[in-house]
Formats: C-alpha cells, sequence, structure tokens
C-alpha cells in the first residue's frame, strides 16, 4: 500500500505534534470566547455574536478540499507552521480592531490557519500509524486539542472581566496573549514527519474524484457524525457566555465550565482503548452521541451552577467519542489515494457546521431564547448516533481483538465504523 508507515524513531513525532496542538488549539480556545466577549462590549447583539462565530469557518470552506489534494501528493509538516502563523495572527488583530467586520475578517483569518495545521497534522497521523494504531494514535493526538480546550478558557475568563470599556479592553488583552501562546507551537514541530512516509505517497496522476470519495460507504457517516459533535462543541464555547451573561455567571465561571468540559475529554480519549474493547466502536459511537444529545439539550433549562457543572463534565466525556473515531471512520473507509482529501472533506463538513450552527443560534437566540440553540444541537447529535447505529457490522476492531497476536488478520475492514 502506498502509504503504508515505514518503520520510525518510536512515537516521539507524536508527543511532539499533541503539545503543538495543545498550544496552537488553546490559542483558539482563548480567542473564541474572547471575541464573543470583545464584539458585546464593543454592541454585538447576539444575532451578530453568531455571525462573526460562523465567518471563523466560512474561508476553511473553499480551501479545505485543494489543501487535501495537495497534502495527498506533498508533504503534510509545511501545513503545522503556516496555521500557526495565521492563527498568531488572526488572534492579535481581532484583539486591535475595532469594528465589527474587521473583527468578522480576521475571525476567518483564525479559522483559515486552524484549518491549515489539522489538515497537516491529521495526515500526518493518517500516514504514520499501522491500521490497528489508527484509533489510538488518533485519540491521543485529539487529546491536544482537549489539552488546549482545557486550559484555554480558563485563561480567557481568568484575564477577561468587567463591564462596557473595560470588557474590550480585557478581552483584547486575552486575544494579544492567544497570539502569544499560539505562537509557542513552533518550538514542537521539529521532526514530525518522517522522511519514509513523506516520501511514501501517492502519484499525483492517481487523483481521485470527489465523487467516488464521497461514495465511499463510511465516509458521509464519519463526516455527518462529526459535523454534529463539532457544532454541538463550537456553539458551546462561543454562546456559553452569552448564556452566562443572561443568568449572571462571571466570565471566569464560565471559563472554569468550559474547561471542565475539555478535562472530561480527555479522561474520554485516554480511557477510548479499553472502552473500544469493551462495548465496540459503533455501540460507544452511538451511545456517546445520544447521551450528548440529551445532555446538550438540557444545557438550556435554568439550572443551578453546580448542577450545569455536572452536566457539561458528562457532556464533554461523552463528546470525546465523536471525532478521533470519526477520523478512522474516514481514513478507513477512503479509497488509498485519496486520505489526506477525505480528511479535508470532513474537516469541510466541520466548517461548514460551524458556520451555519453559530449563525442559526444567533438567529435562533434573537428570535426564541440564548438557550434555545441547545435544543436544537440536542437534536443533531442524536441524528448523529442514528448515523452510528446504522454503521456496518463490525469489524475486528470492533470487536477489541488485538491486530498484533498470534493469528489476528493484519488487514483493516473500511468503513465498519459508520
Amino acid at each position: 500500500m502506498a502509504d503504508r508507515p515505514r518503520p520510525g524513531p518510536g512515537r516521539g513525532w507524536l508527543l511532539r505534534l499533541v503539545i503543538a496542538f495543545a498550544f496552537a488549539q488553546g490559542a483558539v480556545s482563548m480567542a473564541r470566547p474572547a471575541v464573543s466577549y470583545r464584539a458585546l462590549a464593543l454592541g454585538a447583539d447576539e444575532t451578530a455574536v453568531g455571525v462573526i462565530a460562523g465567518v471563523y469557518a466560512l474561508l476553511p470552506l473553499f480551501v479545505a478540499v485543494p489543501l487535501g489534494r495537495r497534502t495527498d501528493h506533498g508533504r503534510c509538516a509545511p501545513l503545522l507552521p503556516i496555521g500557526v502563523l495565521l492563527v498568531s495572527g488572526g488572534c492579535a488583530l481581532s484583539g486591535l480592531v475595532s469594528s465589527l467586520p474587521a473583527m468578522a475578517a480576521w475571525s476567518g483569518v483564525m479559522g483559515l490557519g486552524h484549518l491549515c495545521f489539522v489538515i497537516g497534522a491529521q495526515s500526518i497521523v493518517a500516514r504514520q500509524s499501522a491500521p490497528h494504531e489508527q484509533d489510538r494514535n488518533f485519540g491521543h493526538f485529539t487529546i491536544g486539542a482537549s489539552l488546549g480546550q482545557l486550559i484555554g478558557p480558563i485563561a480567557a475568563g481568568a484575564l477577561i472581566s468587567g463591564q462596557g470599556g473595560a470588557l474590550g479592553r480585557t478581552s483584547a488583552l486575552a486575544l494579544l496573549v492567544a497570539a502569544g501562546v499560539c505562537a509557542l507551537a513552533l518550538t514542537s514541530l521539529r521532526r514530525i514527519e518522517h522522511r519514509g512516509t513523506a516520501g511514501a505517497r501517492p502519484r499525483a496522476d492517481g487523483k481521485v474524484p470527489v465523487r467516488t470519495i464521497l461514495g465511499a460507504r463510511g465516509v458521509p457517516a464519519g463526516i455527518l457524525i462529526s459535523m454534529a459533535v463539532l457544532s454541538a462543541t463550537d456553539v458551546l464555547t462561543a454562546y456559553l457566555p452569552v448564556v452566562g451573561e443572561h443568568r449572571s455567571i462571571a466570565p471566569a465561571t464560565v471559563g472554569l465550565l468550559l474547561s471542565l468540559r475539555a478535562a472530561a475529554t480527555i479522561a474520554c480519549r485516554l480511557v477510548m482503548a479499553p472502552l473500544l474493547r469493551l462495548l465496540g466502536r459503533r455501540a460507544l459511537l452511538t451511545t456517546g452521541c445520544l447521551l450528548a444529545g440529551l445532555l446538550c439539550a438540557g444545557v438550556a433549562l435554568p439550572v443551578p451552577v453546580p448542577f450545569l457543572a455536572l452536566m457539561l463534565a458528562v457532556l464533554g466525556f461523552c463528546l470525546g467519542v465523536g471525532q478521533p473515531l470519526s477520523m478512522t471512520t474516514v481514513v478507513r473507509a477512503a479509497p488509498d489515494k485519496a486520505r489526506s482529501t477525505a480528511l479535508a472533506l470532513r474537516l469541510t463538513g466541520n466548517r461548514l457546521g460551524q458556520v451555519a450552527a453559530p449563525a442559526a443560534a444567533g438567529l435562533i437566540a434573537g428570535a426564541v431564547g440564548v438557550a434555545a440553540p441547545f435544543v436544537l444541537l440536542g437534536a443533531g447529535l442524536v441524528g448523529a448516533a442514528g448515523l452510528g447505529l446504522r454503521g456496518e457490522g463490525e469489524s475486528r476492531t470492533d470487536r477489541g481483538d488485538d491486530p498484533g497476536r498470534p493469528g489476528a488478520r493484519d488487514h483493516a475492514e473500511p468503513g465498519a465504523k459508520a
């Protein structure tokens, strides 16, 4: 197989990638609520906050597939520092400008940088992981995102305080700090892509049409599940500050609540391997999405802060299942020569959800109330649970067989995790 990983120097590359991703995602997780607070300080209403949050995902919609094509036929690593620089610049300039359209534009640049980083990083993990390592390595890779989501909101909450003009100044400070945090990711981007795997790539004359990729059994389900999970996480990050303002919850407390959700997601991914052996991929994915949907809808209830914290902790654990399993679903179901493009299509779906979900949340919040969007997101997650339930029969990995033991088959069954 053209992109089968060759032996490399251990898994140090994965650790460095996780550290870099933690810095990059930490910066984004600081910046997203800071952008919402800064927009509120500049006079934005709920609808405008939703639009600005949606623009973050707008630019990536147009470049994800071309970047995936390029990565299928070239190196992945150069996308990582490009992404870091774009995120840093977007954060810094979002904190310096004083108009809502300019904030929306630089939020879009931030989203473009995040996309570059994630496409490059996910493609490296796919190339350098043997089939039986993909669930584990994608799970560990996404721990970097969860670490950033854990630390970022706490840092943002600690920096953002006050009302009116003070809120505008402190949210701008949080965005400038986020720019510096993202730049730290550059220190961990050494020797991440092995020369052997970078050279063992499909040739450019083997380009697979997008229609063929989307027609592969398992790819559409993986994309839709990922879209539902990320939309819920994204709107929760962008709109919990608005809910907090309406319920008189301090920004520091909102930051702690968001970080609690991220900590629970880390816990889920640390124990994902035994959960897969115990439940199987299909049952784990379906149960996680179903419980997440019910709990996401529950955020709409005017519950006390301690009970809200408990709900968000369980919600975070359930949401931790969707992203790594959807990555492996797409990688295994896609044609061998188009895995990066398939991952880019998955990210396109994610960004489409990130454009539509916050914008729809803003419209719904403006018309019905700030808690109503969470009910809609809960319904989407329940629908994702249905997609998981309709997946194909379980493969050897779903049943928890060890591919490395004697007698175990050494091939993966594409699409088995849809």
